[in-house]
């Protein structure tokens, strides 16, 4: 295999990889640094006996975010407030033809579901990308991680078991949640408690994260009252010289709020039964370097 032919090779792969990677680790720039990593391994490898290139870099790709994860973790750091993945900007285009495959990588980018994950040990959390968003047997990931395969079905399904626990059930009719996120964000820019309140279920949360950064409840907020209520109180402060644009982030609609022309604030929703489930709202101006102005 040429350099260029390697070249061409991984970056047939890169989606795949940043995918694995991002899932992994919840940051944007962690995952990027984990891909190119993996790049510098592969670019110096002895390629001569690889028989499966996107076997071998995946296996590359999780070992590497495996040692990532854990040196995150053991620098022991607290966060301050909520703790949300970094938006993700999201487009399968033509890599992902079928439906079915397309809607088990939208759930496994989710927010909801990279929150529980967090939770998980860095090879439960491995397992579980490799098995539930990319569907490898069993027995690949058990060659990718030198474990034994009964280890990994074990992993696996503690893993699994975890996730389904703890993840919230919402509906991911994408034009459903564009329509509510539209509402959503006009009533909340006029001040509308009323017609938010119409929008909001019951028991919604609002989860902000600012990292001690920006302005966002360093707590999670609950209730249809008080979540509207701090959404018009906000938006009564406003943003400096603000505009809004929709995006698809974390596979789902969502709204970036920029101010001066830079990114200010993300907002998205998960939707049940024709209402709001939970605002999520991310104002770590560390977490929206990736998220394109334009």
């Amino acid at each position: 295999m040429t350099t260029e032919t390697a070249t061409d090779v991984f970056e047939a792969h890169r989606p795949v990889l940043l995918g694995v990677a991002y899932r992994m680790l919840g940051r944007v720039a962690d995952a990027e640094d984990v891909v190119q990593e993996a790049w510098l391994r592969w670019s110096g490898a002895d390629r001569g006996g690889v028989r499966e290139p996107r076997g071998y870099l995946v296996r590359i790709t999780t070992r590497l975010a495996i040692d990532r994860l854990r040196q995150i973790k053991s620098r022991g750091e607290t966060y301050v407030g909520p703790w949300l993945p970094e938006p993700y900007v999201t487009d399968f285009g033509d890599t992902v033809p079928d439906t079915a495959e397309r809607a088990v990588l939208a759930d496994s980018v989710s927010f909801a579901v990279l929150v529980v994950l967090e939770s998980l040990s860095p090879l439960e959390r491995a397992v579980f990308v490799l098995r539930e968003a990319f569907g490898f047997p069993h027995a690949e990931i058990a060659a990718m991680l030198d474990r034994g395969e009964p280890a990994v079905r074990q992993l696996a399904g503690r893993a699994r078991s975890h996730v389904e626990e703890r993840r919230p059930r919402y509906e991911v009719d994408p034009a459903q949640r564009r329509d509510l996120t539209e509402r959503f964000l006009a009533a909340a820019a006029d001040g509308d408690l009323e017609g938010l309140m119409a929008l909001l279920a019951p028991d919604v949360r609002l989860v902000g994260d600012s990292g001690g950064k920006s302005r966002a409840p360093l707590r999670v907020v609950h209730t249809a009252d008080k979540v509207g209520r701090f959404l018009v109180g906000a938006a009564r402060k406003g943003v400096e010289d603000f505009s809004v644009r929709f995006l698809e982030l974390n596979a789902g609609p969502a709204v970036l709020v920029l101010s001066g022309g830079k990114p200010d604030t993300v907002f998205q929703l998960d939707v049940a039964d024709g209402r709001v489930q939970t605002v999520y709202v991310v104002r770590n101006p560390d977490k929206l370097g990736a998220v394109p102005a334009a």
